[in-house]
């Protein structure tokens, strides 16, 4: 059998948009086929497809060479197809045997019984984690384990349904690169079993050194496959945008001023979280925030802006000595936070595109205590326009936009605040080159306003390029701080490790 999954001229649509036209993928049997393409592409439109989320238009698949009809998740299950999606569909306060089994526990006396047959179930899921090589114990919390190691329990449930087709949307986008190399002993763990991945990421190290076989796809069609090892990644952005996209970063000319903010002496009331921490940002400059998950990066940033408490440490704004109690109070201040999980602390997913893109702003559209539609419409409309954010109409609910798309939508936002001070938590995460040259260039823009941007990223390629100052914290504490035209990955890795252990 050549190819374990044939998918043949695929296409579905949806209201005012053809997500995907006549789309063909063919996987080989024991082999990792990454699937690639810029954000509004269709892969995931492709794999809810496949995994029967969504019903297709037209077109058939062939699984095991055999044409299947895959109308549900649970007939995909049952075919031996599972999906591990980019945002984990857990329980955190269930142990880890528990989620793996969650909806078919093992039952002592059949399996209309009410009573669960825990030994069986530890017993199970123990020889599936260590088949894995995973090393986390059946009762161990999954609220207690780190994200990576949370990844590997949805791993182990879709192994444990004898899958031998997995798809993985995402799997590294939350992960360090230590974590990551112990993702890519998993998968090489599963193709020796005969397994076959598909593996959606737009990480191009990633896919270069991951992946056999690479299809990508562009504005919802097939542009073709190709064998990795015949591809660079300069190549791929090629294929996926359509274009040449030479430089990375858009080219920048900072022109810093005076101090716009400063941060002294900021501590949590957990002994846990950050401590000490001191640092300016400059009006016109790019402030990167590196060091490894754990750092305390987010809670520093958060505390900020106020979401979280702090109990000692001062703010100055322009000179001047600060109160930030709550987030309004940030707002009223300048300060705009674009939080790290645009799912479940950014977007309203049951509200439109222009309900997302102007609530923060809505007390600038009242007219005589009641809301300018008329001028609700004109920003919204300039916004989509100005952004190129791919949606159907501006009354589209914004949980159908790809992420990219959504996270320009969260741009817009608080783009229309006219912010002084823009906090960015991994802004470039889950989204593809194209979308993160266009997020880049808004940043540029804003800075070059003579505003402040701090960015907080784990990707250190993007924080060298990006920033013309790079904090790094290491255990809650500044490691240091360095100049990201002389600095290097290894000296900010140095610094990230510097209080670790």
């Amino acid at each position: 059998m050549d190819y374990i999954l044939e998918m043949q001229n695929v296409t579905k649509t949806f209201p005012g948009v053809k997500a995907l036209d006549n789309v063909t993928l063919k996987v080989r049997p024991g082999t990792v086929h990454a699937l690639m393409g810029e954000n509004g592409a269709g892969k995931s439109t492709l794999m809810k497809c496949l995994f029967g989320l969504y019903n297709m238009d037209q077109g058939q698949i062939i699984y095991n060479g055999k044409e299947v009809q895959v109308n549900d998740a649970k007939e995909a299950l049952s075919l031996g197809i599972s999906m591990i999606h980019q945002e984990l569909h857990t329980n955190p306060h269930r142990s880890v045997m528990e989620n793996v089994w969650l909806g078919r526990y093992p039952r002592i006396g059949g399996p209309k019984s009410p009573f669960v047959d825990d030994k069986k179930m530890y017993k199970d899921t123990d020889k599936l984690l260590k088949s894995l090589g995973l090393t986390m114990k059946p009762t161990d919390l999954l609220r207690n384990l780190s994200v990576s190691r949370a990844q590997s329990v949805e791993i182990a449930k879709a192994v444990s349904y004898n899958s031998k087709l997995i798809i993985m949307d995402e799997p590294s986008s939350s992960l360090t690169e230590t974590e990551v190399a112990h993702l890519f002993g998993i998968i090489n763990n599963l193709v020796a079993k005969g397994v076959s991945i598909i593996y959606i990421s737009h990480k191009m190290e990633e896919i270069l050194k991951i992946s056999d076989d690479v299809t990508i796809m562009r504005d919802g069609q097939y542009v073709g496959t190709w064998e990795a090892k015949d591809l660079t990644t300069n190549m791929i952005i090629k294929k996926m945008v359509g274009r040449d996209l030479t430089n990375r970063f858009p080219a920048r000319n900072p022109q810093i001023a005076g101090e716009l903010l400063k941060v002294e002496n900021f501590n949590s009331p957990n002994p846990l979280s950050f401590k000490d921490v001191n640092f300016t940002l400059r009006k016109g400059e790019i402030l990167g925030i590196g060091g490894l998950v754990g750092a305390q990066r987010t809670e520093v940033m958060e505390a900020i802006y106020g979401l979280r408490v702090h109990d000692k440490g001062k703010l100055y704004l322009r000179g001047e000595e600060i109160q930030i109690k709550k987030p309004r109070d940030a707002m009223n201040k300048g300060f705009a936070l674009l939080t790290e999980e645009r799912r479940k602390t950014g977007i309203f997913p049951l509200l439109s595109v222009r309900d997302n893109l102007l609530i923060a702003n809505m007390k600038n559209y009242k007219k005589s205590g009641l809301l300018s539609d008329e001028q609700m419409n004109i920003d919204t409309e300039e916004q989509i326009k100005s952004l190129s954010i791919k949606t159907p109409t501006s009354r589209t609910l914004i949980q159908t936009l790809s992420g990219g798309n959504q996270q320009k939508v969260l741009f817009a936002r608080w783009l229309l605040t006219h912010p002084d001070i823009l906090i960015l938590d991994e802004p470039t995460r889950g989204i593809d080159v194209g979308a993160k040259y266009e997020i880049y260039v808004l940043m540029k823009d804003i800075a070059e306003q003579g505003k402040g941007v701090i960015m907080i990223s784990s990707e250190m390629p993007e924080l060298i390029g990006m920033t013309d100052r790079i904090l790094v914290m290491s255990e809650g504490r500044v490691a240091g701080i360095v100049d990201s035209k002389t600095t290097s990955q290894e000296e900010i890795m140095i610094l990230a490790t510097k209080f670790v252990g």
